[in-house]
């Protein structure tokens, strides 16, 4: 304890009073001395200091620099010329532009069938080999009675010479010279008839070796070896995949936009990221009853055969196509009471450029007639905190 503690402790034992405290004498010794330090500065000090502290003192503070809004890269875009397309959407399925499912045209017992399916077949490969014992016996049966035939028809025109020899000497009547004509024409006519049925027989002989017609890949067998079939009986089918062509249905109001030749782009699923031309080659004159599409019929090259029948696809036929346009998404167009303008960054502000607008074409542009130039950047994304004369700052 210190001195003044313990007097106070002991005049507390006493029964007097403890001796007042000194620290409001501090506080008031404090402000009398910063009181009259002031008083100094403002009578002594400020009269004698330069006019320009005194100004900046006395000035307001200045005010902060304007601040340029920020445009990302995805909010602005840089004018250039492109081509612009109006499209009809349509959709349908894949199908090969050549298919056909081969018969036989002969009976027979099928000896040999040489493909299955999935196989690739060039054209005049063999397919399916039907039993030919039977059929070679009626060749060499026809071949016989035609070489019979002929020998009849030869001695019946040397019996028609000598007769017509014997009636210029006058021995032999007309009757006999008539009856020998006679005897000639009809084994002409044999001879004839049996030539065309070796032909016959040749040719089923030949048509018991199927064959492929064109090139292609084999979709279907349906036959064995062993088996018995009659004439028609279905063999094999096959299908040329170098060219698939997509059966689509467009709408009845977009039907008098699409024209044959028309260009068309074509997606189909389950091939991501790639997209084939085709070419509107035929349009059904009559709407599908209870849809309200037309079928149209497009061709596709598919040289790899990456394309198969049965796939399902989406094509967009190019109706109308502008070259070298100049076109915005519909955010970069505003409107004011003084019609449709874009906002042009120039120099680092926003400036008003008044535009003419024309047609919307596929993805969504619409097309700019007046008012722009390939190079200009154009605030395409809606701000509306960006007006006209506001700093901008482009984020590369």
């Amino acid at each position: 304890m210190g001195r003044r503690e313990r007097e106070n402790a002991r005049r507390r034992r006493d029964g007097l009073r403890p001796l007042p405290p000194r620290w409001p004498w501090v506080l008031f010794a404090l402000v009398l001395i910063g009181t009259a330090g002031w008083w100094i500065y403002q009578t002594y000090v400020v009269p004698n200091l330069p006019v320009a502290e005194i100004v900046a003192e006395d000035a307001e503070p200045a005010e902060p620099a304007e601040r340029a809004m920020q445009v990302n890269p995805y909010e602005y875009e840089v004018i250039a010329p492109q081509v612009l397309q109006q499209v009809v959407r349509v959709s349908g399925t894949l199908r090969p532009s050549q298919q056909s499912q081969i018969a036989t045209q002969v009976s027979g017992r099928v000896e040999e069938v040489a493909v299955r399916p999935g196989d690739r077949v060039a054209q005049g490969d063999l397919l399916v080999q039907l039993d030919v014992e039977q059929l070679r016996l009626q060749l060499d049966l026809q071949r016989s009675t035609q070489a019979a035939t002929q020998s009849q028809l030869t001695l019946a025109e040397a019996q028609l010479e000598r007769v017509q020899a014997l009636v210029d000497r006058g021995v032999a009547t007309s009757s006999d010279l008539d009856s020998a004509r006679t005897s000639v024409v009809g084994l002409r006519a044999q001879v004839s008839a049996l030539s065309d049925q070796v032909s016959a027989a040749e040719l089923n002989l030949a048509q018991a070796s199927v064959r492929a017609p064109f090139a292609g890949g084999v979709s279907e067998r349906s036959v064995d070896p062993g088996q018995f079939v009659g004439t028609g009986t279905p063999l094999v089918s096959i299908v040329d995949l170098s060219t698939v062509e997509l059966v689509a249905q467009a709408p009845v109001a977009s039907g008098a936009l699409v024209t044959v030749g028309q260009h068309v782009d074509v997606t189909v699923d389950g091939i991501a990221g790639r997209s084939f031309a085709g070419q509107v080659v035929r349009i059904n004159p009559v709407a599908t009853q209870g849809a309200r599409t037309i079928p149209v019929y497009v061709d596709i090259a598919n040289p790899d055969e990456v394309l198969l029948g049965g796939m399902f696809a989406i094509g967009e036929v190019v109706t109308n196509e502008a070259a070298d346009a100049i076109a915005l998404p519909p955010d970069a167009l505003r409107e004011d009471r003084d019609g449709t303008y874009v906002l042009v960054v120039t120099d680092g502000r926003a400036e008003r450029r008044a535009v003419t607008s024309g047609d919307t074409w596929r993805g969504n542009l619409v097309q700019i007639i007046d008012g722009l130039a390939p190079g200009e950047t154009v605030i395409t994304a809606s701000l509306p905190q960006i007006t006209a004369g506001d700093a901008v700052a482009l984020v590369e």
